[in-house]
């Protein structure tokens, strides 16, 4: 399994899973999880952010395997609805763009 870091979209920091803060993962439905020790292999209170996107989009499903699909949909080229990653959940209001990466890989 390999390692993915995004930026929060409100405050835009670092998710790093060498200085771990509480991350809320959001569907588009309005259901989130809560992670407080992020891990560097996209989950978030046990829910896989990508495997999340492949079930918010599943008109676009490639194949079984949920993750693989959630990669292959956010590397395409087509837009698709994507999981949102914030610090503060009360009073996000879900956006369908997918969370920046973070250009330090999390390192920072």
């Amino acid at each position: 399994m390999g390692q993915f870091s995004w930026l929060t979209q409100d405050t835009g920091r670092s998710i790093s899973s060498i200085k771990p803060f509480t991350v809320y993962l959001i569907a588009d439905n309005g259901a989130w999880w809560k992670e407080e020790n992020y891990e560097g292999y996209g989950v978030f209170g046990g829910h896989d952010f990508y495997e999340l996107l492949a079930d918010m989009n599943p008109s676009k499903a490639t194949s079984g395997d949920r993750r693989n699909t959630g990669i292959t949909i956010a590397f395409g080229d087509e837009p698709y609805l994507s999981p949102n990653l914030v610090e503060e959940r009360e009073g996000w209001e879900y956006t369908w763009h997918e969370p920046p990466h973070c250009p330090n890989q999390g390192w920072t």
